[in-house]
């Protein structure tokens, strides 16, 4: 049956079992587009074989396109072009080693209670947000996206001050083994006050510190180091901490405030 009034590529339709496969040549390329069908009173899905990311899946495009709005659904409703790998199967160019979970929600409604974490970057990736928001009640995603991010969103210029930690640090790690940076932490503008002796001191010497702070309310300075530590081995550093003692008038004052962070190169 030619379908050419329809399309301005040569097509071919075939039939059978109630699924319709349209195979699309169009300048030497082959693509390929699935369409949903109904057989009597009985809607069928097309069988969908996968390749995400080199592991290969078998699923139905029912499953794919059970979520309206989400990329999956958008990828196999025809709406976007596919693409294929060598042997015909979809392409998706994401990593695989998760998408079996992403497919079991899809199937059978369960939440993933392994790879939490993996498994939320990979469902706000394909937007499936009813997965998402299930994610996001969970003990280690609320921690993350919604506590600890509320805690850090309240210091001023938190990641651009980690960012200028971590490119000191590499700025210092020439021919030697550790590196070395300091970092002075001002919870509140009494604090601030106690270090601007200091921190003149040391701009003197040309000794560069990275501030963080101060903030009106929420972490303490213990909780904030915590974190940062966090934030620097999860970025592949490896780093220890020790209190730095400046010299200031102010004395004990400033034995919290002063840190300095030495990293391992090798």
């Amino acid at each position: 049956m030619s379908l050419s009034h329809h399309f301005p590529f040569p097509c071919e339709l075939l039939e059978g079992g109630g699924f319709v496969l349209l195979i699309c040549l169009a300048q030497g390329l082959q693509q390929w587009a699935l369409a949903e069908c109904a057989c009597g009173d009985l809607q069928v899905s097309t069988v969908v074989e996968l390749n995400v990311g080199g592991h290969i899946f078998t699923t139905t495009l029912g499953t794919l396109k059970k979520i309206p709005g989400s990329k999956l659904s958008e990828m196999f409703s025809g709406s976007a072009p596919a693409c294929t790998d060598r042997q015909g199967r979809f392409f998706i160019d994401r990593p695989g080693t998760y998408f079996s979970l992403i497919l079991e929600y899809l199937r059978s409604g369960e939440v993933p209670k392994t790879y939490i974490p993996e498994v939320y970057q990979e469902a706000r990736f394909y937007e499936i947000q009813p997965l998402i928001k299930l994610l996001e009640d969970t003990p280690q995603i609320f921690g993350e996206q919604v506590a600890r991010k509320q805690f850090l969103l309240k210091v001023p210029a938190y990641y651009e001050n980690l960012e200028l930690l971590l490119r000191l640090a590499r700025a210092e790690a020439v021919a030697v083994r550790t590196s070395s940076v300091l970092v002075c932490v001002m919870y509140s503008e009494e604090q601030a006050a106690w270090c601007a002796e200091a921190l003149w001191k040391l701009e003197v010497v040309k000794q560069p510190v990275v501030k963080f702070g101060p903030w009106k309310e929420g972490p303490s300075i213990s909780d904030f180091l915590y974190c940062l530590e966090s934030d620097i081995k999860a970025q592949g550093y490896q780093a220890t901490r020790m209190r730095y003692y400046p010299e200031s008038s102010y004395g004990s004052k400033t034995n919290d405030l002063f840190y300095e962070f030495t990293f391992r190169w090798w």
